[in-house]
């Protein structure tokens, strides 16, 4: 949730920042027409309040008729000055109705416009050339069939379409993937984290998800939870209603999970293979830091992916998402998307958005403010960032392939696998 204040001071730049998601700018002036409504409202009971005190002292110096009448007449001013209080926490609700429903500011040099207005930052690494080696690649599916990894008609057997099985050296890979990820983050400072996959609606608002009107979340009508897509909801909840201690530095937690997301739009996307389905597990990086530290913070979080990223040996660009593609807590995100050979294109692998302070004020997470003509509390940053997750043993298998449909496992990843060098055709 952005700060009232920002936007009362400067309403321009939020408009502006809604014209580069190509979102409704009329909801900045109902924003400040709301703001005014809730301040008179405040300022009327306060000055009814005020009234009534004032008032109740001149009852109790007076004495017989007069003060009958006077009583009277105070009844009346406390059903007055109750419809005041009434009216000022309808005002203060609708208020924060609106505010729920504004994204976050997007920051000065993100790209304008929808999904394909990215900005791409930089290409790392050579896609392989399949001519120049003699063979025809084949597809993260087949080549998992092949060397026994992936089972995707079992998986629809038992749960319907977009489900799987990840089976010999297919469950080892990942679950070495994900411990290299875990094993990087425990080294550059993160605390390790299992979290939990379902959560209050106050979670999954607070992150900035919309609960009501999202089809992407699976929901547990009859809990009133909801299974998460990421464990950054869980771990933004975390610290809900809390003040933290960032004297220290950033607090880091690194999350694995498994996810969930019902893939509402995507009909005849991807439906072959394990590049978008409903469940599929993840680590997830998580930062709470100060504003100031922020931005240098999202810049560490992309250089963790891409060290990932260099380990496992896959080319990748690095886009600058544009700002109508953000959602609704990131005021920006950077992706590192891989090469896929089947699909002669980047296609991503990791995220890491700049949320600023937007989750933190809509969950109550603040810092004390330290030093000279500074009191009280203010709204912590967060980040996230993936850090490995299913998704990148499609690229994995596609550009570590051999002509046979055998796989080299890459170097960093060997000592995880006990030192296998080759995922062998069964």
């Amino acid at each position: 949730m952005i700060d009232v204040n920002d936007l009362r001071r400067n309403p321009e730049q939020f408009r502006a920042s809604q014209r580069a998601r190509r979102a409704d700018e009329s909801l900045i002036d109902a924003v400040l027409a709301a703001d005014t409504k809730r301040r008179e409202s405040v300022t009327a009971y306060e000055t009814l309040r005020a009234e009534q005190n004032a008032f109740g002292k001149k009852v109790a110096q007076a004495k017989g008729e007069e003060k009958q009448a006077l009583l009277a007449e105070v009844k009346e001013l406390a059903a007055t000055v109750k419809a005041a209080a009434a009216a000022s926490e309808d005002a203060k609700a609708e208020q924060e109705t609106l505010l729920r429903k504004l994204p976050n500011l997007v920051q000065e040099g993100v790209p304008e416009g929808g999904e394909d207005d990215y900005v791409v930052l930089r290409k790392v690494g050579t896609p392989r050339d399949f001519a120049a080696e003699g063979f025809e690649p084949r597809d993260h599916l087949e080549i998992g069939e092949l060397i026994g990894a992936i089972d995707m008609e079992r998986g629809a057997k038992v749960s319907g379409s977009r489900f799987y099985f990840l089976r010999g050296v297919g469950a080892r890979l990942e679950i070495a993937l994900l411990q290299m990820a875990l094993d990087q983050a425990i080294r550059a400072g993160f605390t390790p984290m299992i979290t939990p996959t379902l959560v209050r609606p106050e979670t999954m608002q607070g992150t900035g998800f919309d609960i009501a009107h999202d089809a992407e979340i699976y929901r547990l009508a009859e809990d009133d939870l909801y299974l998460v897509g990421t464990s950054e909801v869980a771990l933004a909840g975390y610290h809900s209603d809390e003040i933290i201690d960032l004297a220290a530095g950033p607090v880091r937690y690194a999350g694995w999970s498994s996810c969930y997301r019902r893939e509402a739009g995507s009909h005849g996307k991807d439906t072959r293979g394990i590049i978008r389905v409903h469940q599929f597990n993840k680590v997830e990086m998580f930062t709470y830091t100060t504003v100031e530290d922020a931005a240098a913070e999202h810049e560490r979080l992309l250089a963790w992916e891409e060290e990932m990223l260099a380990k496992v040996e896959l080319p990748y660009r690095v886009i600058d998402t544009a700002a109508g593609d953000l959602g609704m807590s990131a005021a920006r995100k950077f992706d590192c998307e891989a090469w896929v050979p089947t699909q002669g294109d980047y296609r991503e692998l990791t995220s890491t958005s700049n949320c600023t302070t937007f989750q933190a004020r809509r969950l109550n997470i603040r810092e004390r403010q330290e030093g000279e003509g500074q009191k009280g509390t203010r709204a912590v940053a967060t980040l996230n960032g993936t850090l490995a997750t299913t998704r990148w043993i499609v690229a994995i298998l596609e550009h570590h392939q051999n002509a046979d449909g055998s796989v080299t496992v890459p170097a960093a990843l060997r000592p995880y696998l006990n030192g296998l060098e080759i995922l062998p055709v069964l």
